[in-house]
């Protein structure tokens, strides 16, 4: 394989800007598939949507590889899903591509997801072309959407196209770099025809060659030099001078079209293999695997040790799919390679090159490739190499869940099925995280959003066919004292036989808030008046007690006991009369300290364009939220950082969203436990009382 002809690219873009549809086209029209699907309306739907979910939709969720021949170059191609619930498909895809083609919308322009997926391009320093999509459309402004790109993504986008009439009307476009408009013909717009440009548009089309010509010049000599002596500038040169800035980072091409009306998507193919990187152009190194300080190239090179990064794992009717990008040297089906994390020797015992969700078989793949094995255990991340020990590579950034909801089985018997539905997308998503809350018993979901737990609560449902409840988690309240309160508790119970006597004394009450401890006990017990073997008793009796307070069941904590006195008989004292005798004091005392709920109180730091900051700090303060500090940046981004009862989180990223247009986010953390409010705090007592009631019943 000529690896300079290789590329490996992903399309990513905002949601519903027509990722997919572009690249069904691709396929089409790189012979891949002989019929073009939608990815709504009837039909099988579109190649890279193939989950039902996703067709059902209209919406990709899981990203999706494929191959493609076009112009003599191997293009290996990602779909990625455009919701920022699914963010980490673009993440992983991202970091092991070479190239990218970023999809505008032609009237939408730059919205939030495309934000985002410039971060994630530039995290990984990911060269890019972008496609403003959706030419045909009302409102189509290719001028409008660049000015963006420039002022929003801080990119210098240079346009290298003009439409052939708007909206309605788009007939192609006009190549600026050879100077011939560009036409589409046959049903499917497989016939590329080019002509002279008509001549209405020959002067706006000099125009913005010129711009052209003028943006690229600061990245040649050369070619500056050319320009100032008006001398005529060489196709050739023109592309090398663009190759070198979109590989240096520097610059964004646009190209134009409207893929659902199949024109423009062929001058694209043409600059994906032109202008972006191989896997020979791309510079990769790893870390020494006994010194991270240490890091050392890897080559593209076949000849050399392997080295190779599982990046997504899928599980399927036949086993485990670990989609892997090589690096440096080579695979061979049935040979036995290195997981750097676990030093687990592991046989890949099939090698596969996928196309969406269909596979075709091979026996080896080499640096440069992007494929699938079978037949190995692993995580998303882990590296693998020819020998143990030998090197890791950089892992890719996994955003923290920001949403949580509780899932139960509605028939007890299907929870060895849920338990294992919920095993596979911990380790198939990163971002994805279940957890059983220790003090209700539930099984806690986490994600990015309501969309994405709605997904995975559907995918239970039809892969596993278990009906589930799902409800948002109990907040884990806890009860503490407010006040002093002594107590002199005897504890006399007689049966017949040896009976039970214990009488203790002493008082409880709050810790000081900066306490490290939760709960404090101390005894002061002199002259024998309880016997020493008796204390220990005591004090287990009083910490059994805290695990579920008198008031509403929960935990308490901030507590300070101090036994001071007591008595006993030696006969019928004992230290589980010591026992019982702490438990019911506590029941009985506690009471008089005039205990408070306390709730959980979450840190929560938003991020979002500052014309948003005054709704959002309202919507806080009446979420009983208190702003800690407020922060306007250059950017002309507000960071808000305050303190949020958890209680009143929960659906915060679904609003959130709603009231910054889908371009604020936010992290959340626990900061620790404040005093509910009294009003609130005998509601939450009814309802614990309600649920008792429902449970004994």
């Amino acid at each position: 394989m000529n690896l300079d002809k290789v590329r490996n690219i992903g399309i990513s873009a905002h949601i519903d800007s027509g990722k997919t549809t572009l690249s069904e086209r691709i396929l089409y029209y790189a012979g891949r598939i002989h019929k073009i699907e939608e990815v709504r309306g009837g039909g099988s739907g579109a190649t890279m949507d193939h989950m039902e979910l996703e067709k059902e939709r209209g919406i990709t969720i899981t990203s999706a590889a494929t191959t493609v021949e076009w112009d003599g170059h191997t293009i290996n191609l990602i779909d990625t899903p455009g919701h920022v619930d699914f963010t980490v498909e673009v993440e992983r895809s991202l970091r092991v591509l070479d190239g990218a083609v970023l999809v505008l919308c032609a009237v939408g322009g730059v919205q939030s997801q495309s934000l985002t997926v410039d971060r994630q391009m530039k995290r990984y320093h990911i060269p890019r072309l972008a496609f403003i999509n959706k030419m045909d459309r009302t409102g189509a402004d290719p001028h409008k959407v660049v000015a963006a790109v420039r002022e929003k993504l801080g990119a210098d986008a240079i346009l290298m196209q003009l439409p052939i009439g708007g909206e309605d009307n788009f007939a192609g476009v006009i190549d600026l770099i050879t100077m011939q408009a560009i036409r589409f013909d046959g049903e499917r717009g497989e016939k590329v025809r080019r002509e002279d440009i008509p001549a209405d548009y020959q002067e706006d089309a000099e125009e913005a060659r010129g711009h052209m010509l003028e943006s690229l010049s600061m990245y040649s000599d050369d070619l500056m030099e050319r320009l100032l002596s008006e001398e005529d500038i060489p196709e050739d040169l023109i592309h090398s001078v663009l190759k070198s800035a979109v590989q240096g980072l520097d610059v964004t091409p646009v190209f134009l079209g409207t893929a659902f009306r199949n024109q423009g998507v062929q001058p694209l193919l043409d600059a994906v293999t032109r202008y972006l990187p191989s896997p020979l152009d791309r510079e990769m190194t790893a870390k020494d695997y006994e010194d991270a300080e240490k890091s050392y190239p890897l080559e593209a090179d076949p000849e050399k040790p392997f080295v190779g990064m599982a990046f997504k794992i899928v599980d399927d009717p036949y086993g485990q799919l670990t989609f892997m990008r090589i690096y440096q040297g080579r695979i061979e089906k049935g040979q036995m390679y290195y997981n750097q994390r676990t030093s687990r020797k592991e046989r890949f015992s099939r090698i596969v090159r996928m196309h969406s969700d269909k596979r075709d078989e091979v026996d080896t793949a080499s640096a440069g490739d992007i494929v699938a094995i079978m037949g190995i255990d692993c995580a998303s991340g882990d590296t693998y190499a020819a020998r143990p020990k030998m090197c890791t590579l950089e892992n890719m950034f996994v955003p923290e869940p920001v949403i949580k909801v509780a899932v139960n089985p509605t028939d007890r018997s299907s929870a060895d099925r849920l338990g294992k539905a919920l095993q596979r997308f911990r380790k198939e998503y990163p971002t994805f995280q279940v957890a059983t809350d220790r003090e209700t018993g539930e099984v806690i979901m986490a994600g990015m959003g309501e969309l994405h737990l709605e997904i995975y609560i559907e995918r239970i449902r039809r892969e596993y066919k278990v009906e589930v409840e799902v409800g948002a988690p109990k907040v884990s309240y806890r009860e503490a004292p407010t006040v002093k309160a002594e107590f002199n508790y005897t504890h006399k119970k007689q049966t017949g036989g040896s009976g039970q006597v214990a009488n203790i004394v002493g008082y409880m009450e709050p810790l000081p808030n900066d306490a490290e401890e939760e709960f404090l006990f101390e005894e002061k017990i002199v002259g024998g008046r309880i016997p020493k073997q008796f204390i220990p008793a005591v004090e287990k009796g009083f910490r059994s007690s805290i695990e579920k307070g008198p008031v509403a069941g929960y935990p308490v904590v901030g507590i300070y006991i101090k036994l001071e006195d007591g008595k006993y008989h030696d006969v019928d004292s004992s230290e589980m009369a010591f026992h019982t005798c702490a438990r019911g004091c506590f029941r009985e005392t506690f009471k008089k300290t005039k205990p408070a709920l306390l709730e959980p109180i979450m840190k929560v730091e938003i991020e979002c364009p500052t014309q948003f900051q005054g709704a959002i700090v309202g919507d806080v303060t009446s979420r009983r939220g208190l702003i800690v500090t407020t922060e306007m940046r250059d950017d002309g981004v507000s960071s808000i950082i305050c303190e949020v009862p958890l209680a009143e989180t929960f659906g915060y990223a679904t609003d959130l969203r709603s009231q910054t247009q889908g371009q604020g986010t936010f992290t959340m953390e626990l900061s620790g436990y404040r005093k509910v409010p009294a009003s609130i705090q005998l509601e939450i007592v009814e309802e614990r009382r309600k649920e008792e009631l429902i449970g004994a019943k």
